[in-house]
């Protein structure tokens, strides 16, 4: 990892949907897991908004805002934390060789 997570971030009005783990990902990894326990309990949207988003519910785009912030969560633990593990892999190999 290059960044540390931080414990409940600003995010942009979209999360990335790059196909490998960003700076803004690794940052936003608290918030990820709690959009991700928050749906797991059927939380309504708006409240998980306002809460961990840090957006008003009334506003237009929040609902885009935590729609993309999960998906990008969801992908997060089909993808993205495999190559967190291949990364972590391939550094471990490296230093192993020095």
């Amino acid at each position: 990892m290059r960044m540390r997570p931080e414990l409940d971030p600003e995010v942009d009005d979209l999360a990335p949907t790059e196909p490998q783990v960003t700076l803004y990902d690794e940052a936003h990894f608290v918030t990820y897991l709690r959009l991700l326990d928050a749906e797991a309990d059927s939380a309504d949207w708006t409240e998980v908004a306002r809460i961990v988003l840090h957006r008003d519910p009334a506003a237009e785009r929040t609902r885009t805002c935590w729609q993309s912030h999960l998906s990008r969560a969801q992908w997060m633990t089909k993808t993205g934390y495999r190559k967190i593990l291949e990364q972590a892999a391939d550094q471990a190999r490296s230093s192993t060789f020095r």
